[in-house]
């Protein structure tokens, strides 16, 4: 795995787990918190932003997990936020990131050797 696909796996990691967070408040807090919303807005951004990367840098995705997805969610909230539907980017949040996430393990853990091995070369 190339160092560049490693670290922006690595930076997708981060923010799937810090999507977590939100998702542990539980739905009612996060549909009655209009910060909140716009923190998962923002991961949400990042995650298709970081998709994005990886699919330019040809890393095929694992099973269940779409690249193009991630990136069209992104292009929606940026370019269509006034039509955002907030039980729908919950669903996001709450069922389809955690499902990426246990489908990303394997490659994640080859991320952090690769950062790993590189850090020590240094």
């Amino acid at each position: 795995m190339d160092i560049r696909v490693a670290k922006e796996l690595l930076h997708l990691w981060t923010w799937i787990t810090r999507v977590e967070e939100i998702v542990d408040r539980g739905m009612e807090v996060y549909l009655g918190d209009d910060l909140l919303q716009e923190a998962g807005d923002s991961l949400m951004m990042k995650i298709g932003e970081s998709a994005n990367r990886l699919s330019k840098l040809e890393l095929r995705a694992p099973d269940g997990v779409e690249w193009a997805l991630a990136v069209a969610n992104r292009n929606f909230i940026i370019h269509q936020y006034d039509q955002i539907d907030r039980a729908m980017t919950w669903l996001t949040i709450s069922e389809d990131l955690p499902d990426w996430k246990r489908r990303l393990v394997d490659l994640v853990a080859e991320a952090e050797c690769v950062r790993d091995s590189a850090h020590d070369r240094l």
